[in-house]
């Protein structure tokens, strides 16, 4: 790859970012910053897991991280603690995992985007409910097993069916369009 290209790469993936940075700020708009509603449609992941597919694990992660935590210095949602720090190690795992993996797997294929997608979404929420039991380890309610598969699944099913249905149709027609090189 020649300096030229590598450029253009970088260029390609720092525009990529920021869209989805923007995305991730704008979106829960829609759900009317209703908490109840942004917990069950999750509308950060969604451009968090696009920027790992399209510009790689790095730059998802940097995307994920930032994300909840420049909404929540701006707008107060999501409340900076725990649920924006927690987020925010959520969001880089499935920022990181869906573009590592997606980079790591022979073919660019539905079946790479949904291992990709779904060891991402695994991860994401792993990470989410260690994080969130480590921030609430000193304080006056314990983050018990049963908070953790409301607040990661039963709650979120709407949004992780989302997640499963958009993500993959996205990444599938931007490589169909040859709009993104994958």
């Amino acid at each position: 790859m020649n300096l030229t290209t590598s450029r253009t790469i970088s260029l390609r993936n720092l525009v990529l970012s920021a869209m989805m940075l923007a995305l991730a700020y704008v979106l829960p708009f829609f759900t009317g910053n209703i908490p109840q509603i942004g917990s069950m449609l999750l509308p950060m992941h969604l451009p968090v897991l696009l920027c790992g597919f399209l510009c790689g694990g790095p730059w998802g992660a940097v995307v994920g991280l930032i994300a909840p935590l420049m909404r929540s210095a701006i707008l107060g949602m999501p409340p900076p603690f725990p649920t924006a720090v927690a987020m925010a190690f959520e969001l880089a795992t499935y920022g990181f995992l869906s573009g590592f993996l997606f980079s790591k797997l022979p073919k660019k294929n539905l079946t790479s985007i949904y291992v990709s997608l779904l060891s991402a979404m695994v991860g994401g929420r792993l990470v989410w409910g260690a994080v969130t039991a480590l921030l609430l380890a000193f304080g006056t309610s314990p983050f018990t097993l049963q908070a953790f598969w409301v607040g990661a699944v039963t709650s979120a099913i709407p949004g992780i069916i989302l997640q499963l249905v958009a993500i993959p149709a996205i990444v599938l027609s931007l490589q169909k369009s040859n709009l993104i090189t994958l």
